[in-house]
Parts: C-alpha cells; sequence; structure tokens
C-alpha cells in the first residue's frame, strides 16, 4: 500500500506556514516528500535555494524528504507512488483556486487525491507573497519565517538593491 504524502509548492521563500503544515502532515502520513517546483524563472530564490531553505528549517525533523520537480504534479505523484498529495488552505479564494487544481488533477490521473489542511490560527494569513512583499520595503518578517531564510531574503533583497 502508497503510504507517501506529497507537499508540493513553490517555497518562495518557504514560511512558517509552510513548515506548520509540514508538521501536521506528519502527524497523519507516515512519510512526506516535500516537492520543491523548479518552474525556471520567476521565483525570487532557485529551486537549489529553496531546497536548501528547507532542508535546513526541517533539520531534525524525521520522515522528511525534500526534492524538487518540474512538469505535471499529477505525473510526479504518480513516479513517487504518492498516496495523496497536502495542500494548505488559507482563506476561500485558495480554496476555489485549489479546488479547481484538484478537480483537473483527478481529470488527469484517475486517482489523484488531494488532501487540504488548513493553517494553524496563526498562520491563516501568511503567504510567501505577502512576506517578499514586505521585505521588500524593509519591514520585518522574522516572525513569519525561519531564521536561515530571514538572513537570505535580508541579504537578497540587499544585493538587488545596490545592484
Amino acid at each position: 500500500m502508497k503510504k507517501l504524502a506529497i507537499y508540493p509548492g513553490t517555497f518562495d521563500p518557504p514560511t512558517n506556514g509552510h513548515l506548520d503544515i509540514i508538521k501536521r502532515a506528519l502527524k497523519i502520513f507516515p512519510s512526506l516528500l516535500v516537492a520543491v517546483a523548479d518552474r525556471g524563472a520567476g521565483e525570487m530564490f532557485s529551486s537549489v535555494q529553496r531546497v536548501a531553505m528547507l532542508k535546513k528549517a526541517l533539520a531534525g525533523v524525521k520522515r522528511v524528504q525534500i526534492e524538487t520537480f518540474s512538469g505535471l504534479l499529477t505525473d510526479y505523484a504518480q513516479k513517487k507512488d504518492a498516496l495523496v498529495v497536502v495542500r494548505g488552505l488559507r482563506v476561500i479564494s485558495d480554496f476555489e483556486y485549489e479546488f479547481q487544481m484538484a478537480l483537473m488533477n483527478r481529470r488527469l490521473k484517475n486517482g489523484f487525491e488531494v488532501m487540504f489542511l488548513p493553517p494553524s490560527e496563526e498562520y491563516s494569513f501568511l503567504s510567501s507573497s505577502l512576506v517578499k512583499e514586505i521585505a521588500s520595503y524593509g519591514g520585518d518578517v522574522s516572525q513569519f519565517v525561519p531564521p536561515g531564510v530571514n538572513r537570505l531574503l535580508k541579504d537578497k533583497l540587499e544585493r538587488v538593491k545596490n545592484g
């Protein structure tokens, strides 16, 4: 029987909300594969950097694998023989998008299952996009991301600012 769950995303950058979903998913599934989407362009951090940030943030957390993937999530999940895909849902707009994606993925691959996990209340507003926007204006995002991510985010924005 398949026992692996996949938690896919861009994780650009990883937030404490992502870590919350990962740790909560591990209470349900015996193992979790955090799959970092490699879209090639458009992200602040490369997929290699995002994997490294997640590995550092999850050091010591057992039963987690972290790797990149590209292409269709349905193909990747099938290749990994995954039981289910885990997705976090914060607000109604997330539900609309994620529900549509879940139905499309099920149409692409019969048997494709998605489990939605709402975040802990303290992370219900948190997104990578908001973190990047706040940080780009010099705001303090240290309470929203792991310490290593905060440092890398500051360094990246400083390099962009200084050319």
